[in-house]
């Protein structure tokens, strides 16, 4: 067994990929400091595999911490690197703890590459990287317009650094630009915990149907879009947790045919937001309390991706429709009202 290392491992998308990697027999450590996760979705991770994976509670931004990891596992075959502030939102008030934090962790983790002759990274990127763009779907070759949101800056930054250093040595990269991830797992083992009020929609909507968030605002509806809410393409977890296994699987293959890639995961479908309310409304049969306010900072207007590239090249295929993302994600709700130690662990602060 392969051992792949994944950063961000106890958080949402990291844990779901961690379950794939396992599931296609990989071995698999974590490096996750818990300041956005928790180490429970680990347990729902051995739930579901029956293996125990090892995290490190380390944070990226210390270069010592970091090494000593690297210097215990000195087999790593691939890293995987998700840990990042996410919150589009906060990293317009808060871009100096964006900028240093995300980037800051992608440059140590690309040193201990060198260091240690790690031959294989995949990063975690976004659809953010396209800010606004002219054209719609957007391939991989759509030209990128300034990022809307100190975030989105960072992915762009984050994917710049990646083919600067790829080209300096022997490193292949791919870079997973994924659009709007929601769901959970199929056994509702493992989900989408939010720490704090949710900044995505989904969490959002579910947390609103069952009652922790009083009403839920949606952001505009002034846009020139079909309904005046955002165009999102919104993906299943574990679709695109498993595009990470792909990648993985395509660069110790051999099939990478450059240094860097690049691929799009998306559906390929564009859902306003008030489209993906009236689907958790139909799957759900809760009835939203939801208001309208005025346009968010950051937000882009309509983006979906077009994902011939990934389906032809990565042998990717999308098993989970719209429907499947509300319902999974309803059922992880119910559960975390249920489960009182998921339940303690989210530390809700809903000022």
């Amino acid at each position: 067994m392969q051992k792949i290392l994944v950063t961000g491992g106890c958080g949402y998308i990291g844990a779901h990929t961690i379950v794939d990697l396992l599931e296609n027999g990989y071995e698999v450590i974590s490096i996750d400091n818990n300041s956005r996760s928790t180490p429970q979705l680990l347990a729902g991770v051995e739930k579901i595999t029956a293996k125990k994976v090892k995290n490190y509670k380390v944070d990226l931004c210390s270069y010592d911490d970091t090494v000593a990891v690297f210097q215990e596992n000195r087999d790593v075959a691939a890293i995987i690197h998700f840990a990042a502030y996410k919150a589009v939102g906060e990293s317009v008030s808060e871009p100096l703890m964006y900028f240093e934090n995300n980037l800051q962790s992608l440059v140590n983790l690309l040193k201990c590459t060198k260091e240690f002759n790690i031959p294989h990274f995949v990063f975690s990127s976004s659809c953010t990287v396209y800010g606004n763009p002219d054209h719609i779907p957007v391939t991989e070759l759509t030209p990128q317009q300034p990022a809307e949101s100190p975030y989105g800056a960072t992915k762009q930054m984050g994917e710049r650094i990646i083919n600067d250093f790829a080209h300096t040595g022997s490193l292949k990269s791919i870079l997973l630009r994924y659009f709007n991830p929601v769901g959970a797992h199929p056994s509702i083992a493992i989900g989408e915990v939010p720490l704090g009020r949710p900044a995505n929609l989904v969490p959002a909507i579910t947390q609103t149907a069952i009652g922790k968030l009083p009403t839920m605002q949606v952001y505009g509806d002034d846009y020139p879009t079909r309904d005046g809410s955002c165009v999102r393409d919104y993906i299943h977890v574990s679709d695109i947790a498993h595009a990470h296994t792909l990648a993985v699987n395509y660069m110790l293959d051999g099939k990478l045919k450059s240094n860097v890639d690049v691929f799009n995961l998306g559906t390929g479908n564009g859902v306003t937001v008030l489209e993906a309310i009236k689907a958790f409304e139909a799957v759900s049969g809760v009835k939203l309390n939801y208001s309208i306010g005025p346009r968010r900072p950051g937000d882009v207007v309509d983006i979906y991706a077009n994902n011939d590239k990934a389906i032809k090249e990565l042998g990717w295929n999308i098993k989970y429709n719209l429907d499947d993302m509300m319902r999974t994600a309803w059922e992880w709700e119910l559960r975390l009202r249920d489960d009182k130690t998921l339940h303690t662990s989210q530390n809700f602060q809903l000022n």
